[in-house]
């Protein structure tokens, strides 16, 4: 891994925004410096053991911490949902895996946060905050991605215990997960109010990785198969048929950060190609001395700062002003995620052909980059979300 070019030291100046405090400034400097010392990534090694790795050594450092809440081994009294934006940015300008590792900690424990019982909570989120145990969200369905409410996967109570069946695909850290969030149907209402959520251990007898998925940007994701998986009652996360608002209220808080991953793949992209910009000597100037190159930059470092504001302005209205932000964070998410790709593109078109080559740092960006705009509410779902919200309030 390259490092990063010396234009990052003006990254940290959104920081000074009224957005942030001390505290949030001090997190990303002396993440930041963690980045460039201790992540040493390599890109060709077998994905699993890496994110396996990357969780041990974010845990060991203290930096999972900021995924669950102080009275559980956390670093603050509650979720910040800034901090962690601040922390996804700086991740993932430094290396994209390193973020999905940190990430998929909070996404994966965050139901968990919201609500498991004390005993859930202790049995797994101290374990989460020291990267001993790893964390997966279980949402997706072959058939119920973006319509969550369309689910099949089911659980029958059965006395004292739910008998889970059926299949959840698309599952991060599928397959090198210590314990899965589950989300499935239990039947107490029609649609989306039938659903319910249950930790499930990874070795719980009926519970299979039924296939690994290879996607561009190489990551854990897998498919799981339930038959006849018994899990007790008391794995239930809040009450039966409340699964959905759980799930809702845990993307409510972690969406914005995907927003802040984008911001950071963004920022990257913007300090290569302009470092390129400036190097990069054709008929007997630089890249730079164009016109057309200059406007280019001018539109990319304008789509990071307003990604940056409506990424951190959603954050703060949740840490603040406790504000319900479902617009807010998904207009961060659509706006982030779709600027990030512009960005990212152009960037590497400022390279050429070296833009293309496997394992550069900008191509590497350009894979990464893609499957944001999907993830967690696709860009077409987050323009309903707000089209929705929108019609509510009028």
């Amino acid at each position: 891994m390259s490092d990063i070019t010396p234009h990052n030291a003006r990254n940290g100046d959104f920081l000074a925004w009224p957005f942030f405090d001390e505290a949030h400034r001090r997190l990303g400097a002396e993440l930041d410096a963690w980045c460039t010392r201790a992540l040493k990534v390599d890109h060709q090694a077998d994905t699993d053991a890496t994110c396996v790795s990357l969780v041990r050594e974010l845990g060991r450092a203290g930096w999972l911490k900021y995924c669950v809440s102080a009275s559980h081994g956390g670093a603050l009294d509650q979720l910040d949902s800034r901090a962690l934006c601040v922390l996804r940015e700086t991740l993932a300008r430094h290396d994209g895996l390193a973020d999905f590792a940190f990430a998929m900690q909070g996404l994966g424990s965050g139901a968990i946060t919201l609500a498991g019982s004390e005993a859930l909570k202790q049995r797994y989120l101290p374990r989460v905050a020291s990267g001993e145990a790893i964390a997966a969200f279980a949402l997706s369905e072959p058939n119920a991605g973006s319509d969550v409410a369309a689910m099949a996967c089911s659980a029958t109570r059965d006395g004292d215990d739910y008998v889970l069946n059926g299949e959840k695909t698309w599952i991060s850290n599928g397959g090198i997960a210590d314990f899965y969030c589950v989300f499935v149907r239990t039947g107490e209402a029609p649609g989306a109010r039938g659903i319910s959520a249950f930790v499930v251990d990874a070795d719980t007898p009926g519970l299979t990785i039924a296939e690994r998925i290879d996607v561009s940007a190489p990551h854990p994701l897998a498919r799981l198969r339930f038959e006849d998986c018994r899990v007790p009652a008391s794995a239930r996360l809040g009450e039966a048929g409340q699964g959905f608002k759980v799930a809702m209220m845990t993307l409510d808080i972690f969406r914005a950060s995907v927003a802040a991953a984008a911001l950071g793949f963004a920022r990257r992209a913007l300090d290569e190609g302009l470092a390129r910009a400036k190097s990069r000597e054709m008929f007997g100037q630089t890249l730079a001395d164009f016109q057309i190159t200059q406007a280019a930059l001018g539109e990319m470092a304008t789509s990071v700062d307003a990604a940056a504001l409506l990424t951190y302005r959603a954050a703060w209205q949740r840490d603040v002003q406790g504000q319900r932000t479902t617009r807010e964070a998904a207009m961060a998410k659509m706006f982030a995620t779709e600027s990030a790709q512009q960005v990212i593109d152009r960037a590497l078109q400022m390279f050429g052909g070296a833009g293309v080559v496997s394992g550069a740092i900008v191509e590497r960006l350009y894979r990464e980059i893609r499957s944001l705009r999907i993830y967690e509410g696709a860009t077409e779902v987050q323009k309903l979300i707000i089209a929705r919200e929108l019609l509510k309030d009028g």
